[in-house]
């Protein structure tokens, strides 16, 4: 669509009543971001009150009409992916607005390939809009939907701000508390409450003898304060149809990301750990809600595995939510089954497990197949499921294993029938995914109630238990073996389709030790694509498997969403080492002594074998370890007097020797590298400019 154009979404699809909004981007740095946000207006073109802002710190609406569902890693970048339930939008909503904002001082206009696109609820793409022709602006208004009678439209906006999110967000009627810029700053200079505790965690007011403990989680940016007055705004000529005077809101605080974080005093109600256990010793293990000991083949660790997932989302609703929304359900009350029967042909088949969740009369059904322990799905039972699917008019058929999805790579493949009008959806999940989004609820953003929380608690516990078969990808395939021999002895030629493969198995490793670093850190935590649009996946993969014929390496960058820094990780296969490494930049205005002082301050308590590298234009500097330059800092400076234009800090490690299903496997080693990397070296160095850095 061009800038301006409007179409009409039910004459698009004819399951336009629920979509899922994609914002997109790539960036030559790879460091590239911007975030997401969401504006329910009224009639006059104005937010009814603080409610209707959806944004990072904000995600979800009580009712299910909007929830942004975060940054999902794709073949050509990163895309924001925001779930809006048309019919559940409140009757008194006239615009949707899909709008996205930079921080820092950061441009769209360094940014490529910015694109929104709106699919309906199966996942086909319905209409698409990109936007070439930003610059300096650090916000744009990229489309809305908006009611015309009984059915919605979409208009392609491509409207931009340099005055950023305050300017957009003072459009609508929100009024921007403060200089963001200011707060930041103070809270990382040592409020006590602006960081909480050492751990990044604030305790709840009244926590203290209660039946249970209230935990505080930071939250990953600004929050939205309690209702104060707030003075009119003039509406703003680009606001069409919006009244003369600002309906009083809440104010927002403008962004304040790649600084400390604020927090809110947040209660995530988890039952209270006794100090002094009444267990005679230390073997003594606590009775669990989900025992894993007992089971002893694949198909009980099938069956239970099925079962406990699906009892925990019908009860806790934010995790049956948060893991629906992405394949088109609609908000509402949702029902799980496991070993339901259901006719096809002579032999009844019976699916691991049935979602179906119910709105205002109508059904949204899934069929659920399951694997554990690293087993493949098999494309001829998902098949099936699909064909019954559609007869019976489901709407979905949703695959959960060990295995991680990629674009362009599907896990299993199946045949659809064009001849039939019921389109059903085909989407994965992997146990990674569960365990990450478990996380993200009980340790950072928190959850309805005590018993709520407590049992997400124990799905994790049985997630994370060696014995249940749910510990996400875990094999690097039968590849991997011939590979690694041929790169050793140099016997590995171009165009190998077993490099490939291999390539294939690095991806999904490294998506999935995002998924675990996020889910620790509360942030999202992504690969990093530079590819431009319209590049072909596979193209891509044999370029990558060429040239890890070619020098025996494997590559990937990944980055934490909320930051400008860009972790390197590097398999040689030929030396068996994990080289993980990111740059810092110098601060601008300082001596080049002041900053490599104040840089080894900061590793003070990083490992001994850092390596650090002094970066200068055009040259390689000096570099040694961490332990022989603390004594003297001056070692890092260029000799010639040469400009210096940052750091590299490099840490490299042993990798294992076999597929990873061992205690020293490949992914083991790759995953405990990243580890030792974030928390020993990335989350220290924080920023060089003088502030504290952002606590993990």
């Amino acid at each position: 669509m061009g800038k301006g154009a409007n179409v009409s979404l039910t004459a698009l699809g004819e399951d336009a009543d629920a979509v899922v909004v994609s914002l997109g981007w790539t960036s030559a740095s790879g460091a590239g971001d911007a975030d997401v946000s969401v504006l329910l207006l009224d009639e006059n073109g104005k937010i009814r009150d603080e409610n209707d802002f959806y944004f990072y710190n904000h995600p979800a609406a009580a009712d299910g009409s909007v929830q942004l569902l975060g940054k999902t890693p794709t073949d050509r970048g990163d895309e924001d992916r925001i779930s809006l339930d048309l019919t559940a939008a409140p009757p008194e909503v006239a615009r949707i607005v899909v709008a996205a904002s930079r921080y820092g001082g950061a441009r769209f206009g360094d940014l490529d390939d910015l694109r929104m696109t709106v699919a309906d609820r199966t996942g086909e793409p319905l209409v698409g809009f990109s936007i070439d022709d930003a610059g300096v602006e650090t916000a744009f208004i990229f489309g809305e939907l908006y009611r015309r009678g009984e059915e919605w439209k979409f208009r392609a906006v491509g409207q931009g701000y340099e005055t950023g999110l305050a300017g957009l967000a003072t459009d609508f009627g929100i009024v921007v508390a403060g200089d963001a810029e200011g707060e930041g700053e103070a809270e990382a200079e040592g409020d006590p409450d602006a960081e909480g505790a050492e751990d990044g965690t604030t305790v709840a007011e009244g926590a203290e003898g209660s039946g249970d403990e209230a935990v505080g989680v930071p939250e990953s940016t600004a929050t939205v304060p309690a209702p104060t007055p707030a003075p009119e705004v003039p509406a703003p000529a680009a606001s069409a149809g919006a009244a003369d005077t600002a309906v009083p809101v809440p104010a927002v605080p403008a962004q304040a990301r790649g600084r400390a974080p604020r927090t809110t005093r947040k209660k995530v109600t988890l039952p209270k750990v006794a100090k002094n256990p009444l267990a005679e010793n230390d073997g003594w293990r606590s009775a669990r809600l989900f025992p894993v000991p007992s089971l002893k083949n694949d198909r009980e660790r099938e069956v239970r595995a099925t079962s406990v997932l699906l009892s925990v989302m019908a009860q806790v609703p934010e995790l049956g939510r948060r893991l629906t929304a992405g394949f088109g359900a609609p908000a509402g009350r949702m029902e799980t089954f496991t070993e339901v029967s259901l006719p096809h042909g002579d032999t009844p088949r019976r699916p691991d497990g049935v979602i179906r969740v119910e709105r205002a009369g109508k059904l949204w059904t899934a069929l659920v197949e399951t694997k554990t322990n690293g087993n493949p799905l098999k494309a001829e039972q998902v098949q099936e499921y699909v064909d019954i699917a559609a007869r019976r008019g489901y709407e979905a058929v949703i695959t959960l294993s060990n295995d991680v999805a990629l674009e362009g790579a599907p896990i299993v493949q199946v045949k659809t029938d064009g001849r039939r009008k019921h389109k059903v959806s085909l989407w994965h999940l992997s146990w990674a995914e569960v365990a990450h989004q478990a996380q993200m609820l009980i340790r950072h953003e928190g959850v309805g109630n005590a018993a709520h929380a407590w049992l997400l608690q124990e799905l994790l516990e049985y997630l994370q238990h060696d014995n249940s078969g749910c510990h996400g990808f875990q094999n690097m395939g039968p590849a991997w073996v011939p590979v690694r021999n041929g790169i050793e002895d140099e016997t590995l030629g171009s165009g190998d389709p077993r490099a490939v493969e291999v390539v294939e198995s690095w991806e999904r490793l490294i998506r999935q030790v995002c998924l675990r670093l996020g889910g620790e850190l509360g942030q999202k935590a992504l690969p990093v694509q530079r590819a431009r649009r319209d590049t072909d996946p596979a193209e891509r993969r044999s370029r990558a498997a060429d040239a890890l014929c070619e020098g025996g390496r494997l590559g990937a960058e990944l980055r934490i969403d909320g930051t400008n820094r860009v972790i390197s990780v590097t398999a040689d296969l030929r030396t068996g080492k994990v080289r993980t490494s990111v740059e810092v930049p110098p601060p601008a205005g300082t001596y080049a002594l002041v900053t490599a002082k104040r840089l080894l301050r900061l590793l003070a308590d990083a490992p001994a074998d850092l390596h650090v590298e002094s970066l200068v234009e055009g040259a390689n500097g000096p570099r040694g370890t961490l332990e022989r330059l603390r004594p003297e800092p001056a070692d890092l400076l260029p000799k010639d007097g040469a400009q210096l234009t940052g750091f590299r800090l490099t840490l490299v490690k042993g990798m294992g020797n076999t597929r990873g299903n061992s205690e020293s496997g490949f992914i083991r080693s790759v995953d405990e590298a990243v580890d030792r990397f974030y928390h020993g070296v990335v989350a220290r160095v924080g920023t060089l400019d003088g502030r504290a850095p952002k606590r993990g």
